[in-house]
C-alpha cells in the first residue's frame, strides 16, 4: 500500500489569533525561526508524502506564497552569501507538490477533506491538521501510515487527555485493545461530556483514511443540516463495516489553535535549540524566583 497524498485542512479563519489573523494566516504563525505551516509540511516529507493538497480560503494566499519559488530573493540572498538562509524551505519546495483547492464556505471539516477527493483517487491518504504539531523521534503521521500498511485499515490518532477535558474533543470508544496503543475503535463520540464519554482518548489532528471516507461524506451530507464532520463520516464508513484503528501517538503535541498551546510550542522549541535554550532557561528560572519571592511573607518585627 502506498500512501503518497495528504490533505491540509487549512481554511480556517483564526478567531482565537485576532486582531492578527485579519491579515496573516495562523498557519504562518512563527513557531521559534518558522511558521507553523512549515513543520506540517516536514512531518509530510519525512513520512513518505511528496503530494499535499490544501484547503484554503481567499485570505489564505500567504501559504502559496511561502511554499513557492522566489528566484528574486534566491538571487538577492545568493549576492550577499545568505542563500543558506532559505535553503531548507527551498528543498521542501523541490521535494513536494502542493495544489491549493479554496473552499469558499466553512462548512466543516469533513467537507474541507471531501474538495480533494478528486485528487486522491481510490487511495488511502493522510490528514495533517495545522493546529496540532507532534515533536518525537518519529513523525506522527509516519507512526499512522506503518500501521495503515500493516493492517490495511483507516488509523486515527488519539491521545490521553484529562477526564475534564474530554468535552473539547472527539472521544473514541474501544472496541478491542490490540496492543498497549492500539486499538479498534467501536465508536466515535463527539464533545461528549464527562458523565458520557466512553474514554479519555482523544481524536487529534492526524489520520490516515480510506478514499471510502468521501462516500460516507456524500452519504451524511444529505442530512446535515449545519456543518459536516469528520468524525461523524469515520462513524457512518464504521457502519458500513469498514474497519478503523486509533493509535496513541508517540510524540508531544501541541495545539497551536489557542495562544496559550502557541506559545508553549515556542518555549518548547527555544527549549530545544542550542542558540535559544540558554537564555530561556535563565529567563523561567527569574521567572520562577520572581514568582516565589512574590509570595513569601515576611516576618512582622
Amino acid at each position: 500500500m502506498e500512501i503518497t497524498k495528504a490533505v491540509i485542512p487549512a481554511a480556517g479563519l483564526g478567531t482565537r489569533f485576532l486582531p492578527f489573523t485579519k491579515a496573516v494566516p495562523k498557519e504562518m504563525l512563527p513557531v521559534l525561526n518558522k511558521p507553523a505551516i512549515q513543520y506540517i509540511v516536514e512531518e509530510g516529507i519525512n513520512s513518505g508524502i511528496s503530494n499535499f493538497f490544501m484547503i484554503t480560503s481567499k485570505s489564505k494566499e500567504a501559504l502559496a506564497n511561502y511554499l513557492d519559488s522566489s528566484p528574486c530573493l534566491d538571487m538577492f540572498l545568493q549576492e550577499r552569501g545568505k542563500d543558506k538562509l532559505l535553503d531548507k524551505l527551498n528543498r521542501i519546495i523541490r521535494q513536494a507538490n502542493f495544489t491549493y483547492v479554496r473552499q469558499s464556505e466553512p462548512l466543516g471539516l469533513g467537507h474541507a477533506i471531501s474538495m480533494a477527493r478528486h485528487s486522491i483517487g481510490k487511495e488511502y491518504f493522510g490528514i495533517l491538521l495545522p493546529d496540532d504539531l507532534i515533536f518525537g523521534k518519529q513523525p506522527g503521521l509516519d507512526q499512522l501510515i506503518k500501521i495503515a500498511r500493516q493492517e490495511k485499515a483507516s488509523v486515527i490518532a488519539v491521545q490521553e487527555v484529562p477526564r475534564e477535558a474530554v468535552s473539547s474533543y472527539g472521544i473514541i470508544a474501544i472496541k478491542k485493545q490490540i496492543t498497549p496503543n492500539l486499538y479498534q475503535v467501536g465508536q466515535l463520540v463527539e464533545k461528549p461530556s464527562q458523565k458520557d464519554a466512553p474514554s479519555t482518548l482523544a481524536i487529534i489532528g492526524r489520520y490516515v483514511l480510506s478514499h471510502k471516507i468521501f462516500e460516507s461524506i456524500d452519504e451524511i451530507s444529505g442530512s446535515a443540516t449545519d456543518e459536516i464532520q469528520l468524525t461523524d463520516a469515520i462513524s457512518n464508513m464504521m457502519n458500513n463495516s469498514e474497519k478503523v484503528l486509533a493509535y496513541k501517538i508517540q510524540g508531544q503535541r501541541f495545539d497551536t489553535g489557542t495562544p496559550l498551546g502557541w506559545l508553549k510550542a515556542n518555549i518548547h522549541m527555544a527549549l530545544q535549540d542550542p542558540d535559544y535554550a540558554p537564555a530561556i532557561k535563565e529567563m523561567l528560572n527569574d521567572l520562577g524566583s520572581i514568582n516565589i519571592n512574590a509570595h513569601v511573607v515576611k516576618p512582622k518585627r
